[in-house]
């Protein structure tokens, strides 16, 4: 599964998930469920709020495990 890395991206400047949401619009219900794994897909435009509120690209917010990279594709 995809990982999204929210916690550490704020923690690392500094911000809160208050912050973010007052800075992006987005609503903390929806920040809580990206946060703990729960949301099925991920909005573009929220995706777009997030990497210009904390200065970042999408592969700095979603991430994909390594042992997940290769081969866990069913063909």
């Amino acid at each position: 599964m995809i990982e999204v890395r929210l916690e550490k991206l704020l923690a690392d400047r500094g911000h809160t998930f208050y912050w973010l949401a007052k800075e992006t619009g987005i609503s903390h219900s929806a920040l809580w469920k990206l946060k703990h794994g729960q949301l099925q897909a991920m909005r573009f435009d929220y995706l777009e709020k997030i990497c210009l509120a904390l200065d970042c690209q999408p592969g700095d917010v979603l991430v994909m495990p390594n042992e997940k990279k290769r081969g866990s594709l069913k063909r």
